[in-house]
């Protein structure tokens, strides 16, 4: 037997605005399309901005349905998107945001496992990390350089 230890390195700010302001603007971003979010179930808003390597920031937010699985995360709404919209260009940085209309959210929430197997699924396409900012409605912010922080062991395509 042999053991394996995995180690996750992430940067934290106290808050949006110790952020370098290109990021407090793709936030921003976020935190105003979390407000377009259509979640009459869960009271749960979530925003997502993505700024792409030609310049063009793709956002989206939360989707839901009567029929749950058939909605979408605010995460896989922009990454979808931004993929549909901008097949050659790649995907530089996310910024995530999210809010409960019950309840203060002052810590920072990730992306859930199936956005994780998503964003991860781009940055094997793109073969470039993916940068993640998290942040509730408010609070801390935290960096991820890459979704492998979030989800060091990836199901690939290399397994198929």
């Amino acid at each position: 037997m042999k053991e394996v230890k995995l180690e996750t390195v992430l940067e934290v700010y106290e808050n949006l605005q110790e952020l370098p302001e290109s990021i407090q603007a793709l936030m921003t971003t976020a935190i105003e399309v979390r407000n377009s979010a259509y979640s009459p179930y869960s009271k749960f808003n979530v925003g997502a901005a993505i700024l792409m390597d030609n310049g063009e920031v793709v956002a989206g937010s939360n989707q839901e349905n009567a029929s749950y699985p058939s909605g979408l995360c605010a995460e896989r709404t922009a990454i979808y998107y931004a993929n549909a919209k901008y097949p050659n260009a790649k995907m530089q940085i996310m910024a995530l945001s999210a809010s409960s209309q019950t309840k203060v959210t002052d810590k920072p929430i990730p992306p859930c496992g199936a956005c994780r197997q998503a964003i991860a699924e781009y940055e094997i396409k793109q073969n470039e990390p993916i940068q993640i900012y998290f942040m509730g409605a408010q609070g801390k912010v935290v960096k991820s350089a890459s979704l492998a922080n979030l989800l060091p062991l990836i199901f690939d395509n290399s397994v198929l």
